[in-house]
């Protein structure tokens, strides 16, 4: 048995659980994993923010014909729910946010002064996974993906392929994940893949200089490119050594012209479609398993406990908990009444900040700090904690 195995720490902590009166693949978020999760978009949001990127929001859903001119229901339609019937007209619940992207794209005139336009967003899409694969929050029907695009000059993709690497790496340096490799995922044989064998050679010599310039070693794949072009893809393992994909980055110049994008002053852009930390529920997942449940400080659902040696204490705990509240920290109060100290610091020991309050502390007004390792930090004040609780930029 895996010791980390995210199903079941993951209920353990309170994190998500699923019910089959909803469906198979189909997670919900329970408080301490909407913590989390809320924890992750606002640091991508942020990252993104400063790197130039526009934030939207667009509908899961989009009519039949959307994905008949993007390419998926010709080629993706296996993977895709069925068609709805609404007054007549068919619509689709949404496997990726590219079209979506596409159409935000072309809603009007663009100047290549403007160009590269980098769109974010944090947005639900869905995929016709069978029941066999489903498991936890690693594989699901129901994905919020972090996902973007930059819309920019031929030129410029080569650079843009890098600027999205580095993002890359930054976000899963900041989350303690360690890449398994990366991955050139190219074209396969069949009816999948667009059949333009120059459209897949240029794509796939943007990537693979890129990598060889960032001196990056990878692994080739036949097959495991998207349906419209080649991408670089980051791949992660779980401590069984199972394999999947987080980020990716990938060079599109099949939808561009299936949408018929283009800018004055210039020819038709390149979408770099590129995935930061992939899909909220996979990252969340293997989080739990790389950390055991331990999050880094800025991740956790409760970043901070107030432990009143005793009942006398509590008026000074409770006004250390609404101070702490208020400067931005998940905080709890563990009273006297649920057990000894020592009790009450095992019951939460995945917290990362202990804030132990005594006579001493009411008298000086300054909490003493304790790791979740045991390490006694001395006295500590809130705004001093809540500097030491968010993400490093």
């Amino acid at each position: 048995m895996i010791m980390n195995d995210h199903r079941r720490l993951g209920r353990e902590l309170g994190i998500f659980d699923t019910d089959p009166l909803i469906g198979s693949g189909l997670p919900y978020w329970l408080p301490a994993g909407a913590a989390v999760r809320k924890a992750i978009e606002d640091y991508v949001y942020e990252l993104e923010r400063r790197n130039g990127y526009q934030h939207v929001n667009s509908p899961i859903l989009g009519k039949r014909e959307l994905y008949e001119i993007s390419g998926h229901w010709a080629h993706y339609s296996d993977d895709m729910f069925p068609p709805m019937n609404v007054g007549g007209e068919e619509f689709v619940l949404r496997p990726s946010l590219c079209p979506h992207h596409a159409l935000i794209y072309r809603s009007r005139q663009r100047s290549h002064r403007e160009l590269p336009l980098r769109v974010a967003e944090l947005g639900g899409m869905y995929r016709s996974e069978l029941s066999g694969v489903l498991g936890g929050l690693s594989r699901v029907r129901a994905i919020q993906l972090n996902d973007g695009h930059v819309f920019c000059p031929p030129e410029q993709a080569a650079a843009e392929v890098s600027a999205a690497l580095d993002l890359i790496e930054a976000a899963h340096d900041q989350l303690g994940i360690s890449a398994a490799r990366y991955r050139l995922s190219l074209r396969g044989d069949g009816a999948k893949f667009v059949d333009d064998p120059e459209m897949w050679a240029r794509s796939e010599s943007i990537l693979r200089d890129v990598l060889k310039q960032r001196g990056r070693g990878y692994d080739e794949e036949r097959g495991e490119g998207a349906f419209y072009g080649p991408k670089i893809d980051i791949q992660i393992a779980d401590p069984a050594g199972r394999e999947s994909t987080l980020s990716t980055v990938q060079v599109d110049l099949y939808q561009p012209v299936r949408f018929d994008l283009g800018y004055v002053g210039g020819e038709r852009p390149v979408m770099v479609h590129r995935s930061i930390v992939g899909g909220v529920e996979r990252l969340v997942a293997h989080l739990i398993e790389v950390h055991g449940g331990a999050f880094p400080a800025w991740l956790a659902p409760v970043q901070a406990v107030v432990l009143p040696l005793s009942d006398a204490e509590l008026p000074a705990a409770g006004e250390l908990l609404r101070e702490c509240v208020a400067a931005g920290l998940r905080a709890e109060l563990a009273p006297a009444d649920r057990g000894s100290l020592g009790a009450r610091i095992r019951a939460h020991r995945l917290v990362p900040f202990q804030l132990v309050v005594g006579p001493r502390e009411v008298e000086s007004g300054r909490a003493a700090l304790r790791l979740r390792d045991g390490t006694q930090a001395g006295p500590v004040s809130v705004a001093e904690l809540a500097a030491q609780a968010g993400p490093r930029w």
